[in-house]
């Protein structure tokens, strides 16, 4: 197999999951704009994930969060999304949304609150079992504000506590992906604030816990591809949330603040063997003034360049400048491969796909954003309602 089809084997097999949320009306603090046609039930918000794997060929699995997501019949709903052509994947837990939960989840000072926290995280796997999805996503938004309102060390017992309780749960082909964040809505200390944490926990309940990268939840300069090297090195990468941040934790379209970052993550991936692993690559993102299904889409793309760009780098050349102590070349080698068009290669592979080599312009013509603003008319629109 030569050099480029290899590339295109390998692009074809990617897989990125999108979240049902990002179908859903969001905003900031200050206002959630609503839009037309958005989804109002799980149902809708799948039929909508269909459109994209239909346009691009790698969305094959829909993310959903719980509560924002209950259902009656899970099974059901996973054969729902399987007749529109894509399957469930990651669920993701909700404890940030209750009034018990101002003083953390589960690490709260109060152990009825830890209970409740924990058994809604247990309820997550039950639905994991009836919807043959893998992964458990974890965020917790528990910290403190203050120097003394809580202690640090205490917290992290409770935390490694709950976290032991759910992991003895898990079931055979089941993980726990936990994700960590630095700041927000804790501003003094947060319990999971960095990878080296979120590592350590993982580290000592077993080979099922591993960690999630969240692309947003860093410090300005924090070097990203260091973390997803070591991760691999370690083999406790467990997935992406892909997103993009100007400031804080934005939640803006992938590779929107900087696409070489991206494609800097995505050859450390290439190069550690995380792109043939399971190592889940998935979409968290907030759609608040763009049309949603078209950026989700344009999302995807953007996934897809970015690791096109990664594959293509020369590794024989790169390896031999890093030899010979060629700084020069050795960048030149990386920032070829960046500076490569990929966009008639992913044209190609998706005609030999069967697809529309133009995503977006295969919705637009569709006739689907249209359906569904003149059919999603009544009822209560899905979002979070800030």
């Amino acid at each position: 197999m030569t050099e480029l089809a290899a590339v295109k084997a390998a692009l074809k097999t990617q897989a990125v999951e999108t979240p049902s949320w990002a179908y859903g009306n969001s905003g900031t603090r200050f206002k959630v704009f609503a839009q037309q046609g958005v989804p109002r039930t799980p149902q809708e918000k799948l039929e909508d994930a269909a459109q994209v794997h239909a346009v691009t060929g790698v969305a094959p699995t829909v993310a959903l969060h719980i509560p924002w997501d209950k259902v009656q019949d899970y099974a059901a709903l996973a054969k729902f999304a399987e007749e529109r052509g894509v399957r469930l994947g990651a669920i993701n837990s909700n404890t940030f949304q209750d009034d018990d939960y101002m003083l953390g989840s589960i690490c709260h000072p109060h152990a009825a609150v830890r209970r409740k926290a924990v058994d809604h995280l247990l309820e997550c796997v039950d639905i994991m079992d009836a919807t043959g999805s893998t992964d458990l996503k974890l965020w917790f938004a528990d910290g403190t504000n203050y120097p003394g309102q809580d202690d640090i060390r205490g917290r992290q017992n409770r935390l490694a506590e709950g976290l032991a309780e759910v992991y003895e749960r898990l079931g055979d082909g089941q993980r726990m992906l936990l994700e960590y964040k630095f700041f927000e809505p804790a501003f003094y200390t947060t319990d999971v604030p960095d990878w080296g944490t979120a590592y350590a926990h993982c580290l000592k309940l077993g080979e099922k816990a591993q960690v999630v990268v969240d692309t947003g939840h860093h410090a300005p300069g924090t070097n990203i591809e260091f973390i997803v090297a070591t991760l691999l090195r370690e083999g406790k990468l467990g997935g992406f949330d892909f997103n993009s941040r100007f400031y804080a934790d934005d939640d803006l379209m992938v590779g929107a603040a900087d696409p070489f970052q991206l494609f800097r993550i995505m050859y450390e991936v290439v190069r550690g063997g995380g792109f043939t692993s399971e190592v889940a690559f998935m979409l968290d993102q907030c759609h608040n003034i763009e049309a949603k299904i078209p950026a989700i889409i344009r999302s995807v793309m953007n996934v897809q360049e970015a690791t096109a760009k990664a594959l293509l780098v020369d590794r024989v050349s790169l390896a031999e400048a890093q030899a010979s102590g060629d700084v020069l070349g050795a960048n030149a080698v990386v920032m070829d491969a960046y500076n490569t068009d990929v966009r008639p290669l992913l044209r190609e592979v998706r005609e030999e796909m069967g697809l529309d080599p133009e995503p977006l312009a295969a919705y637009a013509r569709s006739g689907w954003a249209e359906k569904i603003v003149a059919e999603r008319v009544g009822g209560q629109q899905a979002g979070w309602g800030a």
